[in-house]
């Protein structure tokens, strides 16, 4: 993989959605490795009560970023902090929601918001920090996707469409990247214990009647994705359930079966 930093120099990684989940997670492991954070959420109090652990434990500088990235203002004050610093050298695109329900009844503000936040966000920020990474011919930006953009099942549409595009931007960023010094992933975990899967859209989801190899906590999949960058992957799944599960999903029966499966979990009127 290469050192980023070396003994004694301090780098930045900025993070977005870094108020829980994986975001977090991705701030404790980065700072555990040395690395200055900027965190960014919508929730400034979970934010600043990270940021003061990390200073703590991990000695570390961490400056909190209030944003709503699924607002063009908010994405602009993002855009222009990444401007401020150019030696931003890891970029995190963590923010995310999920969503369920029929697309044709669905609220077009929500299926605006996901498409915001999840795809141009994550665009945008990759286009603010990439010009000085190149220049500095080191960085890492990692995209957080999901194994839903391998594929897709009734009430979940906006959401395998907008990971599905991480994927594949992230894809292109690599091929572009060959010889700068900059490595680019796109991180497709599967079911993750965090407040993603427990907020009140899927409070009547039974995961008791999903198998433990598919479940990952937030931790291991940063820990996961950090490992991986060794390989200079452009997609990374985390977890050996979550590979079988992706090579079933191309299996000709199998395949749609799992959407069958998942479909029924939504709640879907099949």
């Amino acid at each position: 993989m290469g050192r980023l930093i070396s003994p004694g120099e301090k780098r930045t990684a900025l993070i977005t959605g870094a108020s829980s989940g994986i975001g977090a997670a991705f701030a404790d492991r980065l700072a555990e490795k040395g690395f200055n954070c900027i965190l960014v959420a919508r929730r400034t109090e979970a934010m600043k009560e990270l940021a003061l652990r990390l200073e703590k434990d991990r000695s570390v500088s961490v400056e909190v970023l209030t944003a709503d990235l699924s607002s063009d203002a908010g994405i602009a004050a993002v855009e222009g902090r990444i401007a401020e610093d150019p030696a931003i050298d890891v970029l995190v695109n963590a923010a995310g929601f999920g969503t369920r329900g029929v697309f044709a009844e669905t609220d077009p503000r929500k299926i605006e918001s996901m498409i915001m936040l999840h795809a141009l966000a994550s665009a945008r920020l990759c286009r603010a920090a990439l010009p000085s990474m190149i220049q500095n011919r080191r960085g890492w930006i990692i995209n957080v996707s999901s194994m839903g953009a391998y594929f897709t099942a009734p009430h979940f549409v906006t959401y395998s469409a907008t990971k599905s595009f991480i994927t594949m931007l992230t894809r292109g960023l690599k091929s572009e990247l060959a010889g700068t010094g900059v490595r680019a992933q796109a991180l497709c975990p599967g079911l993750t214990r965090s407040e993603f899967l427990f907020t009140d859209e899927f409070r009547d989801v039974n995961y008791g009647r999903i198998p433990f190899p598919f479940w990952m906590s937030a931790d291991a999949v940063a820990r996961k994705s950090l490992a991986a960058l060794r390989w200079n992957r452009a997609v990374v799944v985390p977890g050996l359930g979550n590979k079988l599960w992706v090579i079933y999903m191309k299996l000709p029966v199998i395949g749609p079966l799992f959407q069958w499966m998942m479909g029924r979990m939504a709640g879907a009127r099949y």
